[in-house]
């Protein structure tokens, strides 16, 4: 028995899961209806991601089962401690994370989201969860709010907030990275220049497209 498959976390993430996947088709079609153009600067820019993201303040934007149950995965075997996760939305990949960190014996995860109303949405969950106390939730700019006060050595990494703050994200956090690291990011291919970093073994990562949305990269040492 895991911390995931055990109460009181199993039943809130099937709920959280069905709420997800209920509100998906809308989210879709909305997305569809953008112009290319504008959902292109709305996924890639450096500057305008509030305004966008601020819109999808009821909308889960979760990661899939599968990536989920990857976090958990890389987290328990390799024994993590500390997480650095950049968009917590309502929480559902910050639970599992948690889980893993629960089931190695503790640790911390440090989640950042700029939206207030999911930042009350995601602590609910995690009190629901049984695991608010391995969860340091952050709100605001990710860019300034992790700029302080992160781990020594983090053993893994979550992005999946804005897109075009892939690569500022992950230079605040280079320089604890272990050895070993793992970063995984969601929907990765909205940013290019992130991809050129970690696919690049000069800038010290081994990296893979895992699935069809999420780029799987190892900080090499």
């Amino acid at each position: 028995m895991t911390t995931l498959s055990t109460m009181p976390l199993s039943p809130l993430l099937e709920r959280l899961f069905a709420d997800a996947q209920a509100s998906e088709a809308t989210l879709r079609s909305a997305f569809a209806q953008m112009p290319a153009e504008e959902r292109t600067a709305a996924m890639t820019s450096k500057t305008n991601y509030r305004e966008f993201y601020s819109r999808m303040k009821d909308a889960p934007l979760a990661v899939s089962r599968e990536t989920a149950a990857l976090l958990y995965m890389l987290a328990r075997s390799t024994g993590a401690r500390a997480i650095v996760e950049f968009g917590t939305s309502f929480g559902i990949s910050t639970l599992h994370l948690a889980a893993a960190l629960r089931d190695n014996g503790g640790g911390r995860i440090i989640t950042c989201e700029f939206e207030p109303s999911k930042v009350v949405r995601a602590r609910e969950n995690f009190e629901a969860g049984g695991l608010s106390d391995l969860i340091e939730i952050r709100p605001g700019d990710a860019l300034e709010t992790l700029r302080q006060d992160l781990p020594e050595r983090i053993d893994l990494v979550l992005l999946d907030g804005a897109k075009g703050l892939y690569p500022a994200v992950l230079a605040l956090i280079e320089p604890r990275l272990r050895p070993g690291a793992f970063i995984v990011a969601d929907n990765a291919d909205w940013s290019q220049e992130y991809l050129a970093r970690v696919r690049s073994p000069a800038h010290g990562y081994l990296s893979v497209p895992f699935a069809a949305d999420v780029e799987l990269s190892m900080r090499l040492g």
